[in-house]
């Protein structure tokens, strides 16, 4: 079968009711779906790329009056969105196929079918070829669009270009939880996101190794952030906080403490904890009110309920919306004061214990830092240079803390005579953690 002998209706939508012809644009999408399932895992490529192109974009160059290419008479009575949602899904069809073979070089041909100069309106084309034009267009100017070319970026190129370009993970993960999009798409976006994070990990893990190594500097990896050397100190002012108090065993028993407690009773001893050992207690005392106020007008009428998971997970995504952004449109005005003030590290420990207490929270914060970013992405770098900083403390921050990278501060030399902790007396050992299981 190719996509010439598709055997879509060429039957005159205005002779059929318009259930009918919703029915018909099913069953044609349907079909269409199936076709791609089929031959991008039979056909090599290039043949699934000019099936493709024979389907979507050949024909669309014609100056016959009563020409119509096939496929686009089923969307013809205004159903654009139907058409979009269409190419959508075939894309991320063989784009799933190809990421999961390796075949990776192949999807910015795919993607780049529709930068096509037989795709720009001529005067001559009949009125159904120039919609149909019009409608690729739109679709390549439109946030679809956009979300595809992240699939073909490569990671190490990730820093050129438009600064958001290097947080693509978080925009990736955006992807595969909105449930408007196809389940090709989501599973995609999913597999991509989470191949970018372990590169991270694993490329700072080795940064750090040799950054504080004798062997010479041409053997180093590349730094992974873009904070330079300062880094290091960084990552050992994050690992010190180990032991007894470390964030991890006060999470423990910030949950321990609070089973059984009514919703009302979490909220306050939430934002006891989340503000709890920072630095400079008079200002936290202001940002922790802030915080009270916001959660305390939330779910009112639950407030005597006894904590559940389900209701620590909302809670635990409500306390993220507050440090966040609200509406997942524009930042919260905590995370503006805590930006403006300085105190980016401040706030990534404090979503970080927000997570170590709820897991499951950790793809709504992912999922709002990518609304963030949406947010500030009309900015140039040189303005966005704080929120920039917060998301490269929260890569490092949330790296350190993964389940499968384990980081260690070891005293190699005598602390000076300043009372400070002397970190540069110490050195950062990481250890990937082996699955046994698999």
């Amino acid at each position: 079968m190719t996509a010439n002998s598709l055997p879509i209706s060429q039957e005159d939508p205005r002779c059929v009711t318009s259930n009918t012809r919703q029915l018909n644009v099913q069953i044609a999408q349907e079909e269409v779906y199936n076709f791609f399932v089929e031959i991008v895992r039979k056909l090599p490529p290039e043949d699934v790329l000019r099936e493709f192109k024979g389907l979507f974009i050949d024909g669309l160059d014609s100056e016959d009056s009563a020409y119509t290419p096939g496929i686009y008479s089923i969307f013809l009575d205004d159903n654009e969105q139907e058409l979009c949602n269409t190419l959508k899904r075939c894309c991320y069809i063989i784009i799933n196929n190809w990421k999961t073979n390796r075949k990776d070089k192949y999807i910015q041909k795919l993607v780049n079918l529709f930068v096509n100069e037989n795709l720009k309106i001529n005067i001559n084309n009949p009125s159904g070829v120039k919609i149909c034009k019009s409608w690729l267009e739109n679709f390549v100017n439109s946030k679809d669009y956009q979300e595809l070319k992240l699939f073909f970026i490569k990671y190490d190129a990730l820093s050129k270009g438009h600064w958001a370009n290097r947080y693509s993970s978080y925009l990736l993960i955006d992807q595969s939880v909105n449930e408007n999009n196809p389940k090709e798409q989501q599973e995609a976006a999913r597999r991509l996101s989470k191949q970018i994070k372990e590169k991270f990990k694993f490329e700072l893990a080795m940064y750090i190794a040799r950054s504080q190594s004798a062997v010479s500097s041409t053997t180093r990896y590349t730094n992974p952030s873009i904070l330079g050397d300062h880094v290091l100190r960084l990552i050992k002012a994050i690992v010190l906080k180990r032991g007894v108090f470390s964030h991890e065993n006060i999470a423990h028993i910030f949950i321990k403490q609070t089973q059984n407690q009514t919703l009302e009773e979490f909220k306050i001893n939430l934002g006891k904890y989340l503000f709890f050992s920072v630095e400079n207690q008079e200002i936290v005392e202001t940002w922790r009110q802030q915080f009270a106020d916001t959660l305390s007008l939330w779910k009112t009428d639950y407030n005597q309920k006894i904590i559940t998971k389900e209701l620590l997970l909302r809670s635990c995504n409500r306390a993220i919306d507050c440090l966040t952004t609200e509406n997942g449109k524009e930042p919260s005005s905590l995370f503006i004061l805590l930006l403006n003030q300085g105190h980016s590290l401040t706030l990534v420990i404090i979503l970080l214990k927000i997570i170590l207490i709820c897991k499951n929270s950790r793809r709504h914060l992912e999922t709002r830092i990518a609304h963030l970013i949406r947010f500030y992405e009309k900015y140039s770098e040189e303005e966005c240079k704080g929120v920039i900083y917060f998301i490269e403390i929260f890569n490092i921050t949330f790296a350190i803390h993964a389940e499968n990278v384990e980081y260690n501060l070891i005293k190699i030399e005598e602390q000076s005579s300043n009372p400070q902790l002397d970190l540069d007396g110490y050195r950062v050992f990481s250890q990937m953690k082996v699955d046994r299981q698999k």
